[in-house]
Parts: structure tokens; C-alpha cells; sequence
């Protein structure tokens, strides 16, 4: 399956132009002078339709107030400082390599399929990819699969909310990534993609308060993995501060000084499961042929986020913090482990920890 780079990015911008022309909003700075030119409203004239509304089921939204904005169209880079990485595999003896950097382009891309009060649907896109550049050339499998071709991840998602009343509601998400050592000409088959969902059920207390129970099915850790997950939104009375958490993927303690800026304090647990081509078969060994190798990579990352508005609804985040390596170990083909499972891993490989940063320009929605 062959994919045409300039069509990709051709596809990429339309997408972006029709994202913004289709969803853009009214600044929020022009509101008090819309407001000042509207005439007076006699509220007798909508007497008749409040009573006719009085019958009419209500619904909670989505979000609580001064939540961090969600992301319409995000393009950024990641790039992490040098660190060693130790090797383990079959065929070599343990080595380390020093890395001076992994770095590589992030996308993402949300769109409002359907927006109404009964249910809010939006479907996503989304591409990373990482490159590893190192201090010296080795005969060494994995690293030399990780110069010879970046880490990539491309993937779609789904996300579904049904509010069932004015307090309950139903939060659905799933996600769905081609992730590999694969060149954007040169896909991998799709039957390697890796589908992650998850389903809460959660309460809306009132405009400050949500929360939620659920299970997810994630590649965060790494590998396929079933856990639990609990969602909490909360801003304070003074509107100030307030909490951001999906755990345990994520929490933040977040920082408003003002509607067009804020701070996040917290962490992130990033991480997929990558098929390793084999090319020229580096990884086999003379009692091995390997056909399905995986490289299960999650990462912690702990990290500041300030985000503010450049102009309107463009805005810019930047986010510095410290990657704890979780698991970068691989695997021979697709299988449930679990936290109690036994299985031996092909390599056992390990990575010490560098600060690393992240900046991003993004078109949001408030």
C-alpha cells in the first residue's frame, strides 16, 4: 500500500481549511460589544414558547467551567535531550548507546460530527513520529532499525458523549493506530493496526464538577492491557484552579490567570505498541526467525504546560518536563500479558531519563 507524500499533505490542509471555515467561532472579545448593539429583548414575546418549553427533557453538556481548550487542529514537535539507551538481545551481548536526541512531528486533528444536545460525536486524526539520532553507528539490532527508519504512528478516533439526563451521562472513546518503523510511501498492512477503547459511565454535579467510572482497553503501558479509569473535572469556587484527570493516563493540576492563559502541572502516560519490520532480518538469530516483532514503548512524563491565546482562537502551548521510561522492551507478535503474566520478552532493553520539550500552535475551541 503506497501513499503519495504530497497527497498526504494536500489532504491534511484541506481538512485543516475545512475545520476552520465550518467550525470557527465568534471571538469571545467581541461578545461585550455584539452585545451593546443588540436591541433591548421584550422577554413578554417568548412568554408563550418558555411555557410551551417547560415539558422539554434537558440534557448536561460536556464540559465544566475554565477547562483547558479543546484542541481543533494541533501541529507541534517533540524533541527529547541525550540519554543512553542499554540494549539486550539474543544475539549481542548487553550494550549502551548514548542518544543525542529523539525528536519528530506531531499532528492532530478533531472534527464535530454531530453536535446536539441529545449527543456530541467528534472523529479524529492523528500522526507522530519519532527519530533517533545517535552518537555512533552499531551492529546492534535495534538501533539499527531505529536509524534506519523513524517510529511512526498514524490513527483515527471516535469519541462519543450521550448525556442521559441533567446530572448522567455516557463517555465513549476509541482509538485506532498503524504503528512501525514505516515510511509514509511504504505502510505497513493495516492488519497490524492496535484499537484501544474505552467507556465511563460519569456525573455532571453542576458547572464545576464532573466525574466518571470506567474500563479501557490501552496500549499506554506498552502493551494490550485492561484497566480501570476514572475521570475528574474540577474548578474551584474562585475559578482559579482546578483539576484535570483521565487516570491513570493522565492528571493535572491546572492554573487559570486568565481567560487566555494557563498553566498545567502534572503527568502523562504515553505509549503503543510498534511493529519492527526485521528488514534484512537484524533481528534473527541462528535458533530464530522472527516475523511479528513488536516494540512495546510507554514513557511517564511529568511536565509543565502554558498555553495561551496568540490571536483569537490560535493558540500556543509549550510544555517542558522530565521522560521516565516505563517499558521499551519487544515482543514476538500480539498477545495478552497482562500485569500477572509470565511470558519472556525477545529483549529486555532499557533508557535512562532526559528532560524533554514540546511546543505546539493550535486552533482551539473554548
Amino acid at each position: 500500500m503506497k501513499i503519495n507524500f504530497y497527497i498526504l499533505i494536500h489532504i491534511i490542509f484541506s481538512l485543516f481549511l475545512l475545520n476552520f471555515f465550518t467550525f470557527a467561532q465568534t471571538d469571545s472579545t467581541k461578545k461585550k460589544k455584539d452585545e451593546e448593539d443588540e436591541e433591548p429583548v421584550n422577554f413578554q414575546d417568548f412568554q408563550g414558547e418558555v411555557e410551551m418549553a417547560k415539558g422539554t427533557k434537558r440534557y448536561c453538556t460536556s464540559k465544566i467551567f475554565d477547562l483547558s481548550p479543546n484542541k481543533l487542529i494541533s501541529v507541534g514537535y517533540d524533541w527529547q535531550l541525550p540519554y543512553q539507551m542499554q540494549f539486550d538481545t539474543e544475539n549481542t551481548n548487553t550494550q549502551t548507546s548514548n542518544v543525542q536526541a529523539t525528536h519528530g512531528l506531531r499532528l492532530a486533528a478533531n472534527f464535530p460530527i454531530i453536535s446536539k444536545n441529545q449527543i456530541l460525536i467528534n472523529l479524529g486524526v492523528n500522526y507522530l513520529e519519532s527519530h533517533y539520532n545517535f552518537e555512533r553507528p552499531t551492529s546492534q539490532p535495534l538501533q539499527k532499525s531505529l536509524e534506519q527508519t523513524a517510529l511512526r504512528s498514524t490513527g483515527i478516533s471516535l469519541t462519543i458523549f450521550k448525556p442521559l439526563n441533567e446530572k448522567n451521562f455516557i463517555l465513549y472513546s476509541s482509538q485506532h493506530d498503524l504503528n512501525g518503523d514505516y515510511k509514509l510511501d511504504e505502510w505497513q498492512p493495516l492488519r497490524y493496526v492496535k484499537h484501544s477503547i474505552a467507556a465511563l459511565y460519569g456525573w455532571k454535579k453542576h458547572d464545576r464538577l464532573q466525574y466518571g467510572f470506567g474500563i479501557a482497553r490501552t496500549y499506554r503501558v506498552g502493551e494490550v492491557n485492561y484497566i480501570p479509569v476514572i475521570l475528574y473535572n474540577y474548578t474551584a469556587t474562585s475559578r482559579k484552579w482546578g483539576i484535570e484527570a483521565l487516570f491513570p493516563a493522565r492528571a493535572h493540576y491546572r492554573k487559570t490567570f486568565n481567560p487566555r492563559s494557563i498553566l498545567l502541572l502534572g503527568y502523562e502516560l504515553e505509549g503503543n505498541s510498534y511493529r519492527l519490520k526485521n528488514k534484512d532480518g537484524i533481528f534473527n538469530t541462528p535458533n530464530n526467525t522472527y516475523t511479528d516483532l513488536e516494540l512495546r514503548r510507554s514513557e511517564l512524563r511529568f511536565r509543565a504546560i502554558y498555553e495561551t491565546s496568540l490571536s483569537g482562537f490560535i493558540w500556543l502551548s509549550v510544555q517542558a518536563g522530565y521522560r521516565i521510561n516505563y517499558r521499551y522492551n519487544i515482543d514476538n507478535g500480539e498477545f495478552f500479558r497482562g500485569f500477572f503474566g509470565d511470558q519472556k520478552y525477545v529483549a529486555e532493553n532499557s533508557l535512562t531519563n532526559p528532560l524533554y520539550f514540546l511546543v505546539s500552535i493550535n486552533l482551539v475551541s473554548l
